[in-house]
C-alpha cells in the first residue's frame, strides 16, 4: 500500500478560472466502484486518456478521478499556448533535435483538441492566431531566434521575421527588437478548454471531481485506490498526474517540479485598446522562459504576463509570494505598455510543471495493468493530450504510429539526491538568469 502524502494545493486563484461563469463540479467519489479502468488526473493527459479509452473499449466502464476540479489544475492554470513547433524552454537548444517527430505529436493533438471543441460546442475561445517567439536585446535575437528560423527553414516550415516598428504595430509595445512569428500555434483559455472536456465526457466515462486519492495499492490483477469518502477497484489504470507521479510510487527521483507564475489584466477600455492600434489577439514567447516574460493580448482585450518559473519541490506558494509576484508583474507590464497607466492586474496566479533533466516524458506501461501519461515538460496542451491519448492506445493495444514517436522521446533520467539536487538545480537557474540577463 501506497500512501499518497502530497497532494495539489487549491487556492483559488486561477484568473482564467475567475473571468468564466461558475460551473457546478461533478460529484465526489462516495462508497465503493468496482470499474474497468480508472484514470487518475483531470487534466489534458486523463481527459485524453479517458476519452480514447471510452472509444477504444465503448462496452467498458471507465472512471476519471481528481484531487480538485477541472479547469483548477495545472491544465487551466498555464498560459494557454497550443504549440505546435519544438518549443526551446531553456538556452539550450536540445528539443530541436527530431523536430519532425515533436510536431507529427503536437499537431496530432491541437487537432483532437480541436475536433472536440467544434463537435462539442466548447467556448474557450480557440484561436489559430499563430504566435510570435521574440527577443528583446539584439543579442537574444542573434542567439537564439536567428537559430530557430533557420531551424524552421530547414524544416520548410512557414515563418515569418519581423522586427523594429513592424513588430511594434503588431503588438502594441516596442519593447522587442525582433521575433519569428508562426501560424500553426492556438490560444485560448486553458480554464475553459479543460472544463469544456470535463464537461463532455462520453457515457461510459462517469468523473468524480474533489475525490483525492489518499492510498493506493496494486498488484498484476487489480489497482485500489482510496479517495476521503469512497474507494475503487480497477482492472486497469492510467495515471495522470504529472509531477504528482512520484507520490503513487512511480518516476521517484526523476521529476523536478517547478512553480509559473501568471497575472492577467483586466479587459482593456475602447480608447486604451485603441492606444495599441486596435491590435488582434496575439501569443508571444520570449528567448528565454526562465528569465523572461511569456505575453498575450486575449481576445476579451486582456494582456497575460507569465514571469518567474522557479524550482518549487514543496508545491506551495504563500498569498504573500504571490502578492510580490503580482507587483513585479505590473511593474514589468508598465515597461512594455508605457501608454496604459490606468490599466491594473486583476489576477495573479500559480500553476505547477514538470521537467525531466533529459527533457523526456514519463509515458509508457510502468505495470502490466499500469500505464502513464506525465511529466509534460510545461508544454502541457499538446504534449500532455497526446501523452495521454497514446498511453490509452498502448493499453488497448490500439496500433498507433505515433507511439513508436513517442517511446523514442526516451525516459525521464534519474537525478540527484537532494540537497545536491537542489544545488544544483538553483545553481542552473542562476546560470539561465545571468545569461539571459538581457532578455528580462
Amino acid at each position: 500500500m501506497t500512501a499518497i502524502a502530497q497532494l495539489p494545493q487549491d487556492d483559488n486563484t486561477n484568473g482564467w478560472s475567475a473571468i468564466l461563469p461558475k460551473r457546478q463540479p461533478k460529484p465526489p467519489l462516495t462508497g465503493h466502484r468496482d470499474t474497468d479502468w480508472v484514470v487518475v488526473g483531470v487534466g489534458y493527459a486523463g481527459l485524453a486518456a479517458a476519452r480514447r479509452l471510452a472509444e477504444n473499449r465503448p462496452q467498458d466502464s471507465i472512471l476519471l478521478v481528481d484531487a480538485h476540479e477541472a479547469g483548477e489544475n495545472a491544465s487551466g492554470r498555464n498560459s494557454g499556448f497550443g504549440i505546435d513547433l519544438p518549443h526551446i524552454v531553456g538556452s539550450a537548444h536540445d528539443e530541436l533535435e527530431g523536430s519532425y517527430r515533436f510536431m507529427r505529436l503536437a499537431r496530432a493533438a491541437l487537432a483532437y483538441l480541436e475536433q472536440q471543441v467544434q463537435d462539442h460546442g466548447i467556448d474557450c475561445d480557440w484561436s489559430r492566431a499563430g504566435k510570435y517567439h521574440a527577443a528583446v536585446s539584439p543579442a537574444g535575437a542573434r542567439t537564439i531566434i536567428e537559430p530557430f528560423a533557420r531551424e524552421l527553414e530547414a524544416l520548410k516550415e512557414p515563418l515569418t521575421w519581423i522586427e523594429g516598428t513592424a513588430l511594434a504595430a503588431r503588438l502594441g509595445t516596442s519593447h522587442f527588437t525582433a521575433a519569428v512569428y508562426t501560424p500553426g500555434c492556438i490560444l485560448m483559455n486553458p480554464a475553459a478548454l479543460t472544463r469544456g472536456l470535463a464537461d463532455t465526457l462520453p457515457a461510459n466515462v462517469t468523473l468524480h471531481e474533489r475525490s483525492p486519492v489518499i492510498e493506493a495499492s496494486y498488484d498484476r490483477d487489480v489497482v485500489s485506490l482510496k479517495a476521503p469518502n469512497g474507494t475503487i477497484r480497477a482492472a486497469k489504470m492510467i495515471l495522470a498526474v504529472n509531477g504528482y507521479a512520484p507520490a503513487f510510487g512511480f518516476f521517484t527521483g526523476r521529476l523536478l517540479p517547478f512553480a509559473a507564475h501568471a497575472s492577467l489584466t483586466r479587459p482593456l477600455d475602447e480608447d486604451e485598446h485603441a492606444r495599441l492600434g486596435n491590435i488582434a489577439d496575439w501569443g508571444l514567447t520570449p528567448a528565454n522562459a526562465f528569465a523572461a516574460v511569456t505575453m498575450r493580448f486575449t481576445r476579451d482585450k486582456r494582456i497575460l504576463i507569465r514571469q518567474n518559473i522557479h524550482y518549487c519541490p514543496t508545491r506551495r506558494q504563500s498569498d504573500e509570494r504571490r502578492r510580490q509576484i503580482a507587483r513585479d508583474h505590473l511593474r514589468l507590464f508598465r515597461e512594455r505598455f508605457p501608454s496604459l497607466p490606468k490599466v491594473g492586474i486583476e489576477h495573479t496566479w500559480t500553476g505547477h510543471v514538470c521537467f525531466s533533466r533529459n527533457g523526456a516524458p514519463g509515458f509508457g506501461q510502468l505495470a502490466p495493468n499500469i500505464w502513464s501519461a506525465v511529466c509534460c515538460n510545461a508544454v502541457g496542451v499538446t504534449k500532455s493530450t497526446i501523452s495521454g491519448l497514446l498511453a490509452a492506445d498502448l493499453a488497448c493495444k490500439r496500433d498507433n504510429a505515433l507511439i513508436a514517436d513517442m517511446e523514442a522521446l526516451g525516459k525521464p533520467s534519474a537525478l540527484p539526491p537532494r540537497p545536491f539536487l537542489d544545488l544544483g538545480v538553483h545553481a542552473r537557474m542562476a546560470w539561465e538568469l545571468w545569461q539571459a540577463r538581457a532578455e528580462r
